[in-house]
């Protein structure tokens, strides 16, 4: 099954469609029923995030404080209202400075930004993605209280928890206190996954010694952050309320804001982590058409043969369907492309890092010296698991690398904890 043009929201469900055509009548209808099943949840629960908890104390937490705010257009509570008017007309509560991280403060820019003024307060906005990604002491003059607010979605190389990380840094540095509103982890709290960080210094897309899937929450990721790396500074985090570890996004009762341009539905957030790590390489995952990280190819790949190859791989939760594509923009734009539209049959079966690999190898496999398998490693840093990308015939044994290092992970993140599963 191919389509020419960019994806319409519809496509999904025609190509489950095509697939569930292949089969016989009867495992057709098994297969429906049994992924309907996996993927069931109940009613909504109604999750506070940290904003409504400060909300609903009255901004006590802030009270008396100059308080610079970073955050963009995921910083709202539950009735749509952004953090940023909210804690401009809060009650004795100074709010001086915005700093906007990556995309922006109203998350719309793919490319470096520059400082801004936010048209509703007038107030400036210092770019953390620009000429800077953490603030200056110039910058932090006159601040008591830095106040982070961004949703986050699970993947190491999402860029906001360096954000807050290395203005953890520079807070700790002049004396300032970081409070962290904290958010539900979208793509569940439990999904623990992938090879260490083998970088020692602390990178933008690869903040300290994670694993690719962390599998905590921002709040989380701070309280850890400020003692595993010594940041020690004076650090609060307002819980989420109504939040367990098992619940996806879409059990929540939150509405869904596109974290940035190209993250527009959980299924998107659920794969970003495995297509992501070949965004480095040759290869478009989807950037200028309607799905991004739900499909991906280039010029010179033969979806056929690729879908093909990881069928055969028979990775939990997904189905591969061959398709042609054509991006608007970004990589390959306005150029014919092939590759593969990616299923998610079972989001709670995945194993999702085995399957980005085994896309990385499928690639090098069919494609040889025409794929940019070294470019994986601007994600991944990890040369010990690119080093087996490259040279395995059995991909299936990629996670043996780095279950122990993994282990010794989940011992340090238990610590740092919150809620329950």
């Amino acid at each position: 099954m191919t389509m020419n043009k960019c994806w319409t929201p519809a496509v999904t469900m025609m190509l489950t469609a095509a697939f569930l055509l292949t089969a016989s009548p009867a495992s057709r209808s098994a297969e429906a029923a049994n992924a309907s099943m996996r993927n069931a949840s109940g009613p909504p629960a109604e999750v506070l995030c940290g904003l409504d908890i400060l909300k609903r104390d009255n901004y006590k937490l802030l009270e008396g404080q100059r308080v610079a705010i970073i955050t963009n257009h995921t910083g709202r509570d539950r009735d749509g209202n952004r953090l940023v008017d909210l804690l401009v007309k809060a009650p004795n509560v100074k709010v001086v400075k915005l700093f906007s991280p990556e995309h922006g403060l109203y998350g719309a820019l793919d490319e470096h930004v520059g400082d801004t003024v936010d048209e509703a307060t007038r107030l400036k906005v210092f770019s953390l993605y620009g000429k800077t990604r953490r603030p200056s002491a110039e910058m932090l003059e006159g601040v008591d209280t830095i106040v982070f607010d961004i949703q986050d979605i699970g993947a190491r190389f999402y860029t906001y928890v360096a954000t807050m990380g290395f203005a953890m840094e520079e807070a700790a540095k002049h004396k300032i206190r970081v409070v962290v509103l904290d958010r539900p982890n979208p793509i569940t709290g439990l999904a623990v996954d992938g090879p260490i960080n083998d970088r020692s210094e602390r990178l933008f897309t690869g903040y300290g010694p994670l694993p690719v899937m962390h599998g905590m929450t921002v709040g989380e990721l701070a309280h850890m952050f400020n003692k595993e790396y010594e940041i020690n500074c004076d650090l609060k985090v307002v819980q989420v309320e109504g939040w367990r570890r098992a619940m996806w996004w879409d059990e929540t009762g939150l509405t869904w804001v596109n974290p940035s341009p190209n993250m527009r539905n959980l299924t998107q957030a659920t794969l970003y982590p495995a297509v992501g790590l070949i965004e480095a390489t040759n290869v478009s995952v989807g950037r200028g058409t309607d799905q991004p990280f739900e499909l991906l190819g280039a010029p010179w790949v033969d979806g056929q043969k690729l879908s093909a190859l990881l069928n055969a791989a028979q990775l939990p939760g997904l189905r591969f369907v061959p398709i042609e594509f054509t991006p608007t923009s970004s990589k390959f734009a306005k150029q014919a492309c092939q590759g593969v539209y990616i299923i998610v049959t079972d989001r709670n079966a995945l194993q999702t890092i085995r399957s980005g690999l085994t896309i990385g190898w499928a690639l090098k496999t069919l494609g040889g010296d025409k794929f940019e398998v070294d470019k994986i490693d601007n994600l991944l840093f990890n040369k010990q698991v690119l080093k087996a990308v490259k040279t395995s015939d059995r991909p299936e044994t990629l996670p043996n690398l780095w279950r122990e290092p993994l282990e010794a992970f989940m011992k340090v993140r238990a610590k740092y904890l919150i809620y329950p599963e």
